[in-house]
């Protein structure tokens, strides 16, 4: 099972280190009114993307996601993402 670490490096950017079976390192960013719309619950951004990398990580290898992405992006490959990731917030 895969460690993620999530860090903010500026507001609405985040550096994702991911320890599975290699380390990988991911710049994501996250638009305030996408995130707004995936968090109807008390969750913060950085959780948002912890439970995001959760998701791709259910559907692809962690060396299989993008360097560096926008979080909506996850949306295009995977449609089921914004009624799915909920599932992942705890």
């Amino acid at each position: 099972m895969a460690t993620i670490e999530v860090t903010e490096t500026s507001p609405n950017s985040f550096s994702v280190t991911v320890h599975g079976s290699q380390v990988t390192t991911h710049q994501v960013s996250v638009k305030p009114e996408y995130a707004q719309q995936l968090l109807n619950t008390p969750h913060t951004t950085t959780e948002l993307v912890a439970a995001s990398f959760s998701f791709l990580l259910d559907r692809e290898s962690n060396s299989s996601i993008l360097r560096s992405f926008d979080l909506s992006v996850i949306e295009r490959y995977f449609p089921e993402y914004p009624k799915a990731i909920s599932r992942y917030l705890k």
